[in-house]
């Protein structure tokens, strides 16, 4: 088999997506999002794809308005502050997209929040919904929460909810580092 040619749409990650993550600070407390499943519970952090077209900025600012009800105006300005690149299988019948994860923060204060969601509903294949319940975190305590993009470890080492993570690029997670949850 030659070597240079096109993966099948089959393949796993033969195709790329990119999703946005906002974390969402107040003091020192970050939104998640918390999923409790008959079989596990996980986090995840506030996001989703970039629609064809969408500028990544934009994306994020859709999903947080989307998810959270936070407007633009209501938060401080939205700092791409890292990347991750996921190759992860996941369950299901269609193939596993490679996922590159653009990190962005932003905050905002007890007042905004207070008016925030509480809930994210997620459309399921069959039109019903997954319930998301958002929960306010201490960014320190988020290093052993089944959370995906797995960056608790990277939130919880920041010495503040400002600063800078150690490196921009984190490491890369794959199925040899991460199990789907």
């Amino acid at each position: 088999m030659s070597t240079d040619q096109e993966p099948t749409s089959e393949e796993p990650f033969s195709r790329i997506k990119v999703r946005v993550t906002g974390l969402v600070f107040c003091g020192d407390d970050v939104a998640l999002l918390r999923r409790d499943r008959a079989d596990s519970v996980h986090y995840s952090t506030i996001g989703g794809n970039v629609e064809p077209g969408e500028d990544f900025r934009e994306a994020v600012v859709r999903e947080l308005a989307e998810e959270l009800g936070l407007g633009a105006e209501q938060a401080d300005t939205v700092q791409l502050i890292g990347t991750m690149d996921a190759r992860v299988t996941r369950p299901g019948s269609t193939p596993s997209p490679r996922k590159i994860h653009l990190i962005y923060r932003t905050f905002v204060t007890p007042e905004v929040r207070a008016g925030l969601a509480t809930q994210e509903f997620d459309e399921l294949p069959d039109g019903s919904h997954e319930v998301g319940s958002v929960e306010w975190i201490d960014f320190r305590a988020v290093g052993n929460l089944p959370l995906f993009p797995p960056i608790g470890k990277v939130l919880a080492q920041l010495p503040s909810p400002d600063a800078p993570l150690p490196e921009f690029e984190l490491e890369p997670v794959t199925d040899w580092n991460y199990t789907w949850i």
